[in-house]
């Protein structure tokens, strides 16, 4: 008999974006993952404080295991969500991935920075931005070994 080893280990996303047609593509590409929990959604980094507090408050909601955060938002933008979270001793091993429409040098510079894990440029045609999408599922969920949860 082969050893499989202990099954993967569901990871809890955070989608940070503001764009309804990217958050439906994401939810598309990571459906029927069998390497992640839940997907959350938040519209703005305001939204997303607010989610990152109550999980930090509730036990029956935890923390994300990993973002997704596109950087143009209203209220709170990326850049700023990014400076926030980095500052709070319990979010700050939160990797996060920067997905964005953006590929201005200044932008990459500063989302690394702020301490992004990684930048990726979302592309425009949907088989392309599918794409992106799985190579993230592929390597964050399939490949990555995240903090334990506390």
């Amino acid at each position: 008999m082969i050893d499989i080893g202990p099954p993967p280990r569901l990871i809890d996303i955070l989608l940070i974006d503001d764009d309804p047609g990217d958050i439906l593509l994401t939810k598309k590409a990571l459906k029927g993952s069998k390497f992640y929990n839940t997907l959350n959604v938040a519209a703005d980094g305001v939204d997303a404080l607010e989610y990152l507090r109550g999980a930090d408050a509730s036990e029956r909601k935890q923390l994300p295991d990993l973002i997704l955060l596109d950087l143009n938002m209203p209220r709170m933008d990326g850049r700023e969500f990014l400076r926030e979270i980095k500052q709070v001793p319990a979010w700050k091993r939160i990797p996060v991935v920067v997905l964005t429409t953006s590929d201005a040098e200044k932008d990459i510079l500063k989302s690394y920075d702020l301490h992004a894990s990684c930048y990726i440029t979302k592309p425009i045609g949907l088989d392309q931005f599918q794409e992106v999408v799985n190579s993230i599922k592929g390597f964050w969920l399939a490949i990555v070994k995240y903090p334990p949860k506390s």
